[in-house]
């Protein structure tokens, strides 16, 4: 059983919903008719990742450990709210206009927005299965509030899992985003919440050392990962998937690499062997048969080294439930 995820890997756009929705659309089609059961945007794709009020550099990081804040905590101010209107209604017709391709094309789509909630909007995935129905929708769990595009946002607080028909069949599908995947808990979570396929949208420069984390959050766990990324400029495209069988059938090592693209615009078309996986997971060590849960730290309850601390604007400690 195989099945083909198309990594969407498109350059960054603007804020304009409407041509970032027909740019998605083609891109979606391209896929389809390549052979995707899946096609994956990159991370944010309604909004392009790119706020209605520009960054400003001179802020550098508003949550900082207190001995970075040079003359004390106050100098530069709460963080701004720069997504202004951009938010969209995850039943809205930006989303409606996937629904119906998906539906029209026989293929999910992993459909990236900025969300429009009763509070702060939220970095989204909403996973849309062959037949036009949303069967996954999951916020962006450790967004990077130390920064001020998603000082504004509001975290997710879970990595679900979902039964996804394709195709190629059945799929346990997760997801996380893009700095989601630095923390080893988040795809242990989705492992253990049963999923053998981890769809990440991106929006930074994968450096070997991400790359590197890929690989070992597939191996570690026992799944397949696979990444989208912007195309070109700050971003650098280089999307990617990892399978996690190490060895073949005689016990050589083999590269665990499925599919990478380079810089530029480009679907990039990762094929992942499911029944291979399966049975890797029936017969090697890895994963969860052998874990010691009543050895680790409850990392729920551990403090945090203080080494790692950091305060905000006025010197309060970071609050990671906010």
């Amino acid at each position: 059983m195989m099945l083909t995820v198309a990594l969407l890997q498109l350059p960054a756009p603007g804020n304009d919903v409407e041509r970032n929705a027909e740019t998605g659309a083609l891109a979606c089609r391209e896929a389809a008719r390549r052979g995707a059961d899946i096609a994956l945007f990159p991370e944010m794709w309604s909004a392009g990742y790119v706020p209605a009020i520009a960054a400003s550099p001179a802020r550098g990081d508003i949550l900082r450990h207190p001995s970075l804040w040079h003359g004390g905590a106050g100098r530069d101010g709460p963080p701004r709210q720069v997504w202004g209107d951009l938010p969209i209604d995850p039943d809205g017709a930006f989303v409606a206009r996937f629904r119906r391709l998906a539906r029209d094309l026989g293929m999910a789509i992993g459909l990236t927005l900025l969300e429009r909630t009763a509070e702060r909007p939220r970095n989204s995935l909403l996973l849309i299965d062959r037949t036009g129905r949303p069967v996954l929708q999951y916020a962006k769990v450790h967004t990077c509030c130390f920064d001020e595009k998603e000082a504004g946002l509001s975290p997710g607080d879970a990595f679900p899992v979902c039964e996804l028909d394709t195709r190629a069949g059945m799929v346990r599908v997760g997801a996380m985003i893009c700095y989601d995947r630095e923390f080893p808990e988040s795809a242990r979570s989705l492992m253990l919440a049963g999923a053998e396929l981890v769809l990440i949208p991106n929006a930074c420069r994968m450096d070997g050392l991400r790359m590197a984390q890929l690989r070992v959050r597939a191996a570690e766990n026992m799944l397949g990962v696979a990444l989208a990324n912007y195309a070109g400029g700050e971003y650098g495209g280089r999307s990617a998937a990892f399978h996690p069988m190490a060895y073949d059938d005689a016990g050589r090592p083999r590269d665990t690499l499925l599919a990478m693209g380079g810089p530029d615009r480009d679907i990039v078309l990762a094929r992942f062997d499911l029944e291979g996986l399966r049975d890797w997971r029936r017969r090697e060590t890895w994963g969860a048969c052998f874990r010691r849960p009543s050895a680790y730290v409850d990392h729920g309850d551990a403090a945090i080294p203080p080494e790692f601390g950091r305060t905000d604007w006025q010197g309060a400690s970071f609050d990671p439930s906010r």
